[in-house]
């Protein structure tokens, strides 16, 4: 005969703050609360679900109340579990300890009598307590009641809320108590919780079964017990990770590299097997989806930080493997793969058929990676055009900006330190690329967005500014270039309506290339796969001088 026939979500619920898996900062708080008697009259705790906020609210209920074994003891951080208090508490059978659920309880009625219970003192604790979970459910009604009892409950009177959703709860509300988010938890601490459960269950399990386990209950402790729960039943207390994974119907890593590796290849053939592959193995489409997102991310995020590669939780075939595709894939085809899982996963929601709404987004990725880059296709028009003006000797002129044409490119801004040499300005273009010299982004997007250059020399601009301009960003401005110059500048307003914002002509500019670009064959073939898809925008391709990102994309 195995263990205790209680499931182990109720088997294992926290008893005491010992028993509560990674939320230190609300033991370690509450344990200096009761040391220094520093109590509060109400908590809020916020988390998503099965993190333990219920079980925490009761831990905090028994310290409270908590008189010892022998009776005499007063408020503790760490509950005997023996004494009558404590026992009532865990069976939720303590009058003066009220636990309420306000997804049944909505109205502003129940409120009321809350209010007017509280009034009264415990009958034998020395605290009243009342425990409302799911508080967010409660009306705006309900909430306005509550407002001045939470504010200042009578003296012996304590209100422990719950939700997991905080930002349902009214900012008066939140103001009135003191605060704990519980954690996620993590899935290396999770997969160390089940082994010790495990271990006391007397269940014969592979860590790969229990970090899928972990992996699939998502930062949840009390989910991640059902599951094993649920596991420890269906293959009698024999946890294989083929097993598990075929019972939540996730994908296997081996064949997720391998599929993941096709796709990206344009290998749809070797694509389309290896899905069949892992769907006659039981996995469910939706999870593979989410499982080859979750891949994209972890890849993005190796190449951003390489140092990631390191970490020892992730078995070191997959780090081995990761590494290579990291360093094979371009940024560009990585944010690309996640735009297009992360909108076919309402695709596959959507479907009739999951499978099939699968396998016609993983086709859609592999021609992906077939298509030129947007830089290599205007390279090819810039190259055409070229060709096709030499022969005709008929030229492409894009109209005339109002801004005069920079005659300092940026890297001479670079050259020598400001206070070693004064800089000499002679266009708007300059005057931006000396903010991004200093990293003042917001000045640079400024003088890019609301500045109308009309001339400019050394110490004096000229200009008019849009309608939309920051007050005072002509006197910051002038401040900024006399420092940064070591000249004394004046800028002087005048209105002129042909001048235009660096902004703007660079709109106009790229406006021209995307004309162009629309009548372009390589366009017109990228079109004919996605019919749907719309060019809004061209980029030039980054120079070797470039290092500044595009402003409009940082502001």
């Amino acid at each position: 005969m195995k263990n205790s026939s209680h499931v182990l979500a109720r088997k294992y619920r926290p008893q005491v703050f010992d028993d509560l898996v990674g939320q230190d900062a609300l033991v370690q708080t509450f344990k200096n609360a009761i040391e220094h008697n520093r109590l509060a009259h109400a908590y809020m705790l916020t988390g998503i679900r099965g993190v333990g906020k219920t079980s925490s609210a009761r831990i905090i209920a028994k310290g409270l109340n908590c008189i010892g074994e022998d009776e005499k003891g007063g408020m503790t951080a760490n509950p005997c579990g023996k004494c009558k208090h404590c026992l009532e508490i865990a069976a939720d059978s303590h009058i003066d300890v009220i636990e309420i659920d306000a997804a049944s309880n909505t109205g502003v009625d129940n409120i009321r009598e809350i209010i007017e219970s509280a009034k009264y003192n415990p009958v034998s604790a020395r605290f009243k307590i009342y425990i409302i979970d799911e508080v967010h459910m409660l009306s705006k009604a309900a909430f306005n009641a509550l407002l001045k009892t939470l504010e200042e409950p009578p003296e012996r009177i304590k209100f422990i809320l719950a939700t997991t959703e905080i930002r349902k709860v009214p900012i008066t509300i939140l103001s009135r108590c003191q605060r704990f988010d519980l954690k996620r938890l993590d899935e290396e601490l999770l997969t160390k919780h089940l082994q010790k459960i495990a271990l006391n269950e007397k269940i014969e399990a592979e860590e790969e079964a229990l970090r899928l386990i972990a992996r699939a209950g998502d930062g949840s402790c009390r989910d991640s017990l059902s599951l094993l729960d649920q596991a420890m039943t269906q293959f009698n207390y024999q946890l294989s990770a083929k097993d598990v994974r075929q019972m939540l119907g996730v994908t296997d890593r081996t064949l997720l590299f391998d599929l993941y590796q096709a796709i990206m290849k344009g290998d749809v053939k070797s694509a389309l097997a290896y899905l069949d592959e892992q769907h006659n193995l039981g996995s469910d489409p939706l999870m593979t989806a989410q499982d080859l997102l979750s891949l994209t991310h972890w890849l993005t995020r190796i190449k951003i930080i390489p140092d990631l590669i390191q970490d020892k939780t992730i078995p070191e075939a997959e780090r081995t493997r990761g590494k290579e595709m990291a360093d094979s894939l371009s940024m560009a085809s990585l944010t690309s793969a996640w735009q297009i899982l992360l909108k076919g996963l309402t695709e596959i929601k959507m479907a009739d058929n999951p499978i099939m709404a699968l396998e016609m987004i993983l086709i859609r990725l592999a021609f992906l990676s077939e298509l030129p880059s947007l830089n290599n296709l205007i390279a090819d028009i810039k190259k055409n055009t070229l060709t096709i003006n030499s022969e005709t000797n008929t030229q492409i002129q894009p109209s005339a900006p109002a801004v005069q044409k920079e005659s300092i490119p940026a890297s001479n801004l670079k050259e020598a330190p400001a206070q070693e040499q004064s800089i000499t300005i002679k266009t708007l273009t300059d005057i931006s690329n000396l903010a991004k010299q200093h990293k003042e982004r917001l000045l640079a997007f400024n003088i890019e967005s609301y500045i109308r250059p009309i001339s400019i020399e050394q110490g004096k601009l000229v200009c008019s500014f849009t309608n939309d301009a920051p007050r005072g960003f002509s006197a910051e401005l002038a401040k900024f270039l006399t420092q940064k110059t070591k000249t004394q500048w004046e800028i002087l307003i005048k209105n002129d309506s042909s001048a235009q914002t660096l902004k703007e002509n660079k709109a106009e500019k790229e406006g021209l290339v995307l004309d162009e670009l629309k009548k372009s064959e390589p366009l017109k073939s990228v079109l004919s796969v996605f019919p749907k898809a719309i060019v809004g925008r061209v980029k030039e391709p980054a120079s070797s001088q470039q290092d500044e990102p595009d402003l409009d994309e940082m502001i």
